[in-house]
């Protein structure tokens, strides 16, 4: 086991940061942001694998399946964040982006030492959530190798579920144990073995883009907007306001009424301005239209008798 972590990448000493201890301020800070503008390249040699797991959890949400997050330390923390974002931003249920760590939830705030070496309490968990054939289970860690993470992705491959891997090092064990492996490769740590810092950096990226991507694809964004955003404090009821106006041209009055009839809900206050139909009639129009903005308006319209010459 210990040749194998020593072989990482991510274990490795970073030459380029060997003295920052010895750096005044500024440069020890220059040092860590040198190392930061590596992590987006790292990425970007990635996007194939990632657009292909986009493609495959988006085949899964469609057909009612669920996503899974299942990581460890900072890596489970990153998932945890990426879960808990989707229903306030996409307003989606929350078990449609689920996310577990090793550890409980208690784990997000203090280290557990020791949870992340329990394979088997990583297959118990996909047996607790009944994960299916419908689902997607993406699996977090650096190294690539955390016992936890290994045993719930192989145990879900048993189950017949999606599997996806994200890594920052090359050729581990979750990339072949999974069904695709996002592997961006950030180099040694500025800090050796902080795999928090670059690795960190990289697979928030990459969770932005699996969940991102997937809510785009299941209709979720109208232009770039996020139209299932559901009002819940002052910031988001004016964000929602705004979203009505940019979208439609709309009067801030006629937004807010559209919006008071659409029970807040932005993507069917855009559909009744823009096509003049009730709330109810809205509704039914992005239901037909599996929640697809665009395709409703266009269908509205398309319906609509030409205009009366003058």
């Amino acid at each position: 086991m210990t040749s194998y972590f020593a072989k990482l990448t991510t274990e490795k000493v970073n030459p380029a940061t060997q003295f920052i201890d010895e750096c005044e301020t500024r440069d020890m800070l220059m040092l860590i942001n040198d190392e930061d503008q590596l992590v987006p390249l790292a990425v970007r040699k990635e996007i194939e694998s990632i657009a292909a797991a986009v493609d495959r959890i988006y085949d899964s949400l469609k057909d009612g399946g669920r996503m899974f997050y299942v990581g460890a330390g900072s890596s489970g923390r990153l998932g945890v964040l990426d879960a808990s974002e989707c229903p306030p931003t996409y307003g989606t249920a929350p078990e449609l982006v689920q996310a577990y760590i090793a550890g409980g939830d208690g784990a997000l705030r203090t280290a557990v030492e020791g949870c992340e070496d329990d394979a088997d309490a990583g297959a118990r968990l996909m047996d607790e959530k009944g994960v299916t054939s419908k689902d997607v289970v993406v699996g977090i860690t650096a190294s690539g190798s955390t016992p936890y993470v290994l045993g719930a992705v192989r145990r879900a491959k048993e189950l017949g579920a999606g599997t996806v891997g994200v890594t920052t090092n090359p050729n581990t064990r979750i990339g072949e144990a999974c069904d695709i492996c996002i592997a961006p490769v950030v180099g040694p740590e500025v800090v050796a073995g902080s795999t928090r810092m670059k690795s960190g950096t990289a697979q928030k990226l990459v969770l932005n883009m699996l969940t991102t991507g997937v809510m785009i694809k299941l209709g979720k964004v109208y232009n770039n907007l996020m139209v299932d955003l559901r009002a819940s404090n002052t910031k988001l009821y004016d964000r929602s306001i705004r979203m009505v106006r940019t979208s439609t041209g709309a009067s801030e009055e006629r937004a807010v009424e559209a919006l008071e009839q659409a029970n807040m809900h932005v993507k069917t206050a855009i559909l009744m301005i823009e096509t003049g139909a009730n709330a109810a009639e809205a509704a039914d129009l992005l239901l037909r239209h599996e929640g697809r903005l665009k395709a409703a308006i266009r269908a509205a319209k398309g319906a609509l008798p030409p205009a009366k010459a003058e």
